[in-house]
């Protein structure tokens, strides 16, 4: 990798300008009302240079399958310096092992610009560069995993009677634990305080609830990102 103060130089003049103050989100007072993570289906990867850096943007929702596609993408830049994530999150486990798959492949540094947004799965993505920076403007943004977000599912273990109910919150409480261990494990790995996770993640909601608190996002505070690790480099 090359010297991260030339880096920063490269990546800063090609960030995103902010005109403002950007009008938060009433439900989620320490979130934007409209993030600025990409809308693709799936997560696309598209390489660029720029003033002799290299970068791969990786945009869009996070689906089983983007962990081929990012194997793909770093197998043919080798020599990448940079990973700029935006992503409204998707498949909690396919996050994990990209982040997984990034860290092990290469050293890069994974960034979230001004004006863009990581969420919920990216998270994990983004947590896999072994040196990691949020501009001002950037947002990275979490929530308390759920699998309760299937109403259709629910609904139909409902109308099937109580056998069926109980069944599928058994399954939900099974997954939950599983993926609450394998999120704690990613922590240690990726050299995080675990204390995101109990301090942050886990106290958020997982629906909307009936209190005066109502909201499920929160966006971290650069402070917020030192605090814990997920912000462990920066540039100027």
């Amino acid at each position: 990798m090359k010297p991260f103060a030339r880096l920063s130089i490269a990546a800063a003049s090609a960030l995103l300008a902010i005109g403002g103050t950007p009008a938060k989100d009433p439900v989620n007072p320490t979130c934007p009302l409209n993030p600025g993570w990409s809308t693709n289906p799936q997560m696309q990867f598209t390489y660029f240079e720029q003033g002799g850096w290299k970068i791969i943007k990786g945009e869009g929702r996070i689906d089983k399958d983007v962990v081929p596609r990012l194997k793909a993408a770093l197998a043919k830049h080798p020599d990448l310096d940079e990973i700029w994530l935006s992503s409204p999150g998707g498949d909690a486990r396919a996050g994990n092992e990209a982040g997984r798959l990034i860290r092990d492949t290469l050293d890069v540094v994974t960034r979230i610009p001004s004006g863009w947004a990581c969420y919920s799965a990216c998270n994990f993505m983004f947590m896999g560069g072994r040196s990691r920076t949020i501009d001002p403007g950037g947002e990275f943004i979490v929530h308390m995993f759920t699998r309760t977000g299937d109403r259709s599912t629910i609904d139909y273990s409902v109308a099937m009677g109580t056998d069926a109910t109980t069944e599928l919150i058994g399954e939900i409480e099974q997954d939950a634990a599983q993926l609450a261990s394998e999120d704690n494990d990613f922590m240690i790995r990726m050299f995080l305080s675990r204390e995101l996770l109990t301090d942050i993640m886990y106290k958020q909601k997982a629906v909307k609830g009936s209190g005066p608190d109502k909201s499920t996002r929160r966006c971290l505070t650069l402070d917020e990102a030192r605090k814990y690790g997920v912000m462990n480099a920066e540039f100027e």
